[in-house]
């Protein structure tokens, strides 16, 4: 606990609850952000269907996968209050400091909902949201964004073709070729090379026009949360962008990894919400679905590589790692085989995207990670 009272956004966290410390919960599991569950205090921003709050802090120094539009997630939120159902109320609590609402319930990761069938019903309100994305058009958020973004309300609305090629860029500029230096040799042993993504690139340019809309871009199972009523909230909107709402649709069902005959319905519930209000996004949908869905395997690759490398040298497990190495079977020996394994699904996954010659064995995987560890520890990371 020293560490956590030792945090800024903890601090903060203690200083806004209504009960200190012990009405503080956190730090919550999440990448991008420091963030605290807190009981709101008296002065109540949110209203009275919030119990409690939530509190993010944007964490420095890390490695984005993701184009980021919107500068700021808050301000979004509250853009969309009235538009977008089932989202977290927002509210500037002091100057510079937000607020979300804490939707109380359970992701469509935990517990009873596991990675089971979607409810008919859970199905009925993603399609409404996919919908109510679709309304939302190019140019309508008059917010801040960050620059050099393909999605920014100056790019061509309906430049598909274009939108999903500024992706293919982000995923070859900023994730592979700015960590090249740290870790080129290991996509090197993995057979990803700097002309892995040009395939995907001549698929971009033949895609259908579709007018550009609001995204959300990062529906995972931990982004759908199921509340008390057993309805379905959307949480976490900080990958946003304004673009080809079929990029919407191909990143959930890639995430989500439905059983067929889930994403059969998924689908047809998103042209079922998108096609009365807006006929022209589903133009051209199920010939270029496969092309998205294509780029988000290949994606998978990028993130996936480099996240497991990092996560192998989290805390001793690095250690453990070489003392397993010359000892034999232990976990760091445990932890590589896990790692090489998972390694092995994205890549089998995305083998065509990327045109790859063939997949490396679990031995090769485990071996290429082993000798990056060992010499990230010779050299003191």
């Amino acid at each position: 606990m020293a560490t956590e009272t030792a945090s800024p956004a903890r601090a903060a966290a203690v200083k806004l609850s209504r009960n200190g410390d012990r009405g503080v919960t956190g730090p919550l599991q999440g990448h991008h952000h420091e963030a605290y569950a807190i009981v709101l205090p008296p002065e109540n921003p949110l209203g009275e269907e919030y119990v409690r709050g939530k509190l993010r802090v944007r964490r420095e120094g890390l490695l984005w996968f993701d184009r980021r539009t919107f500068a700021f997630e808050d301000e979004l939120l509250m853009a969309l209050k009235g538009r977008v159902s089932r989202i977290p109320e927002c509210a500037e609590f002091t100057e510079g400091v937000f607020l979300q609402g804490f939707v109380e319930g359970r992701t469509l990761r935990d517990g009873r909902f596991g990675l089971g069938r979607m409810s008919e019903h859970h199905v009925g309100q993603l399609g409404e949201l996919f919908g109510e994305l679709a309304a939302v058009k190019h140019g309508e958020l008059a917010l801040e964004m960050l620059p050099g973004d393909p999605s920014r309300p100056s790019a061509q609305d309906g430049d598909t073709a274009g939108f999903l090629g500024g992706m293919i860029d982000f995923t070859q500029d900023e994730v592979y070729e700015k960590n090249r230096r740290e870790f080129g040799s290991l996509f090197d042993r993995l057979g990803v090379s700097a002309t892995s993504l040009n395939g995907l690139r001549e698929r971009a340019e033949g895609l259908t026009p579709r007018p550009f809309s609001l995204v959300h871009g990062d529906l995972h199972r931990r982004n759908l949360i199921v509340d008390s009523r057993g309805d379905l909230w959307f949480i976490d909107w900080e990958l946003a962008m304004i673009g080809d709402p079929l990029y919407d649709l191909a990143t959930h069902l890639h995430l989500m990894n439905y059983p067929e005959c889930d994403a059969l319905r998924v689908r047809e519930a998103w042209r079922g919400a998108v096609e009365p209000v807006r006929p022209d996004a589903v133009d051209g949908w199920e010939r270029d679905l496969p092309h998205l869905l294509a780029f988000k395997q290949a994606q998978s690759v990028y993130t996936d590589v480099i996240r497991t490398a990092v996560g192998l040298l989290v805390g001793a497990g690095a250690l453990a790692l070489v003392a397993s190495a010359a000892t034999g079977p232990g976990p760091g020996r445990l932890r590589l085989a896990r790692a090489a394994r998972k390694v092995q699904r994205v890549l089998t996954a995305a083998k065509d995207a990327l045109g790859l010659r063939g997949v490396p064995t679990r031995r090769e995987i485990r071996e290429a990670y082993g000798e990056w560890v060992r010499g990230k520890v010779g050299r003191g990371r």
